[in-house]
């Protein structure tokens, strides 16, 4: 249908502006393939300047591995040339100049009939449609989600991954910025962990507090992803205004946890406002979560391997420690019947010898219980403790023995625990020591003691802790050096010090560590180099009316009676002797067994066995855990007091029977008996 002359009209400029304006990209191609005019919309499309594009042929439109194959079908259609509309069901792809890839559908409209040697290319790149873009960006994402999960699945180091994050959720979600904020253990601040695109004010390791009213903080209290999609429009946060100079108007962020708990946050910003929807929260919720399950795994993975080593170093020092002890109580036992004797009352030399050698051994049962506490084979006497009380005695004691640039201060909430006062006292004090070696210039050391329903997340992985209803948290503050990562790695480990050769054996931290654990307890360890360290002992809590209940009025003690027949099990022939004489001492009449077996023969024949006196490990044979259960049995009544360089024999679960730690002295070899007997009466 003709166009009917309108006065005035130029219908060349009517022209050069329809095809200018005109959505789809437009190319002239004369029969030999030459561009001749390129519209904005294909400039745009291909990434070309009007000069650059003009003059070249389409083939440089086409990718290289098809181009052969196109020439030849430009050829064909130049011979026959026919309108073709879009939408035919063709794959097509389109080289832009930069080298990349976009799928188009192609219109070609020849104009021989109007006795015009060209061709009219209209191209459409198949990405504009609303439908196939967004099954582009879903299959995008799902390629994203995929590529993570296949560098995941080998990756053994955590903060790789961490690093990684940021990067992918910004290639993906085609964003300026990302980034990864944990939250730090005291709640009030996030880290910036890793990121791309960060604004100078916030660089790696920056500290942003956690407000109620932005995102993050949000994110935090709710558990779930926030979506500011434009900063001036949406009142609901208080956006810093560092975002707006940089025009980051639009923000996503989602929770990353850790077993239930948020630990922190996945935060994408783009320039564009309602850049972001269901599509895109559903990936980072998924990248967040599998980020979340690899650190979890990798976390997993680390504890179990440090306990491991923890382990396998605790079982070889708890064995040492036993034998070491043995060897112990045979020097110091023949040091306490050399006492008695005269020439050791006559000659002060001697005395001066056997002083130092005693002195000696009170150091090496010293050096061999922080083994055991380590190794968690040290004898405990568990009981019903004020922490408060404890720590008011503790931090006066302080207050006048450490350097008085150090300030103590004390905040303790009354509560009861279970553990070994003696030990809990010393294994607060050990921490104590190395936080004042911490601050050679001064500084502050803070004492806390608060109930706590159960243990943080890191550290509950041990099942048998999972009875434990409540725990009393103790926790010890410094202001020193802190540690780096990797001495905190380390710090539980004997034997491990930074300290200067001669200052401390290693053992502190490592003896805490053994006691807490086997007190059913726990120890936590938060550091950073320059901000202090932070050391918290768990100890299972008691209310304080089951306390009540459990105390009773101590028996009156009486001493051990002359006469008394015991019956000595002990298989280390020195042991043996020595014990012996600490009972001949005590005026007792004493048979000595190697064996529980030969011990169950003389219970057998001997009803007038008073006492059982036997240790814990007796070589190959039968322990004596298992000599006391026949008989408790068979002799009901009959008085039992155990000995152990160790009580890994006590360790599976609790035994009704006494518990003397070697080494000992004849006074406590003889208070131990008398409250055994007194206990049986």
């Amino acid at each position: 249908m003709a166009r009917p002359n309108v006065p005035g009209v130029d219908d060349g400029a009517v022209f050069r502006s329809l095809f200018a304006a005109y959505p789809d990209a437009l190319l002239l191609v004369d029969l030999q393939g030459v561009i001749s005019m390129a519209n904005p919309a294909a400039l745009e499309l291909f990434g070309y300047s009007a000069d650059e594009l003009v003059g070249l042929t389409v083939d440089a439109l086409v990718p290289d591995a098809i181009r052969p194959r196109h020439a030849a079908y430009r050829r064909a259609y130049s011979d026959q040339p026919r309108a073709r509309p879009m939408g035919m069901q063709m794959d097509l792809v389109a080289k832009r100049r930069d080298g990349s890839e976009v799928r188009v559908e192609i219109a070609l409209s020849p104009l021989q009939d109007h006795s015009l040697p060209y061709v009219v290319a209209a191209i459409r790149g198949v990405g504009a449609y609303p439908r196939v873009k967004q099954a582009l960006e879903r299959a995008r994402y799902a390629e994203c989600l995929a590529q993570f999960g296949r560098l995941a699945v080998d990756a053994r180091e955590s903060q790789k991954l961490l690093e990684l994050v940021p990067t992918i959720a910004a290639e993906a979600l085609q964003v300026e910025m990302a980034k990864i904020l944990l939250l730090e253990p005291s709640g009030l601040e996030f880290r910036v962990a890793a990121g791309v695109g960060l604004l100078p004010e916030q660089p790696i390791g920056h500290r942003v507090p956690n407000e109620p009213d932005s995102p993050s903080g949000t994110v935090v209290a709710e558990g779930k992803a926030v979506l500011v999609n434009g900063a001036a429009q949406d009142r609901r946060f208080n956006i810093p205004p560092l975002y707006a100079r940089a025009g980051l108007v639009c923000e996503l962020s989602v929770p990353l946890a850790d077993r239930g708990r948020i630990i922190g946050t996945l935060v994408v910003r783009s320039r564009t406002a309602g850049r972001f929807g269901d599509d895109e929260i559903r990936f980072l919720d998924s990248l967040s979560s599998m980020l979340a399950t690899v650190l979890q795994r990798t976390s997993s993975e680390e504890a179990l391997n440090h306990a491991q080593r923890l382990e396998s170093v605790g079982q070889l020092t708890g064995g040492v420690a036993h034998d070491f002890n043995n060897l112990l109580t045979v020097i110091s036992g023949n040091l306490q019947v050399l006492e008695d004797t005269p020439a050791y009352a006559g000659d002060p030399f001697i005395q001066q010898l056997v002083g130092a050698a005693a002195r000696a051994t009170r150091r090496g049962t010293e050096l061999t219980g922080k083994l055991l506490a380590f190794s968690r084979r040290q004898v405990l006497q568990p009981t019903v403790v004020d922490t408060a009380a404890l720590l008011h005695s503790l931090t006066d004691m302080l207050q006048r023995t450490v350097d008085q640039r150090i300030v103590i201060t004390l905040d303790a909430e009354e509560a009861l625990c279970i553990a070994d006062p003696v030990q809990l006292e010393s294994a607060l004090l050990n921490v104590a020591i190395n936080a004042r070696d911490a601050m050679p210039q001064g500084g502050t050391l803070g004492f806390t003691c608060r109930a706590v329903p159960r243990l943080p997340v890191e550290l509950d992985s041990e099942p048998s802790l999972a009875e434990v209803e409540g725990y009393v948290a103790i926790s010890i503050a410094d202001t020193g050096t802190g540690m780096s990562e990797a001495v905190k790695e380390r710090a539980f480990e004997p034997f491990f010090t930074t300290k200067e050769s001669g200052r401390g054996t290693g053992l502190g931290l490592s003896t805490v560590y053994g006691f807490a654990r086997q007190s059913r307890g726990a120890v936590g360890l938060q550091s950073a180099p320059g901000a202090g360290t932070t050391v918290t002992l768990y100890m299972p809590r008691i209310d304080a009316d089951v306390a009540a209940d459990e105390e009773s009025d101590a028996a009156v003690q009486h001493g051990v009676p002359p006469g008394l027949r015991v019956l000595l099990v002990e298989d280390d022939a020195e042991v043996r002797s020595v014990v012996q004489k600490f009972l001949a001492a005590m005026a007792c009449e004493v048979i000595a067994c190697a064996h529980a077996e030969e011990a169950l023969d003389v219970l057998a024949s001997d009803a007038g066995i008073g006492l059982l006196l036997t240790d814990i490990l007796l070589g190959t044979g039968m322990r004596g855990t298992e000599l006391a259960a026949q008989v408790n049995t068979h002799r009901p009544g009959l008085p039992v007091l155990l000995m152990s360089g160790y009580s890994s024999g006590l360790l599976a679960e609790p035994q009704a029977w006494e518990l003397l730690r070697k080494p000992y002295t004849r006074a406590e070899l003889e208070r131990a008996m008398a409250k055994v007997l007194n206990a049986a009466q």
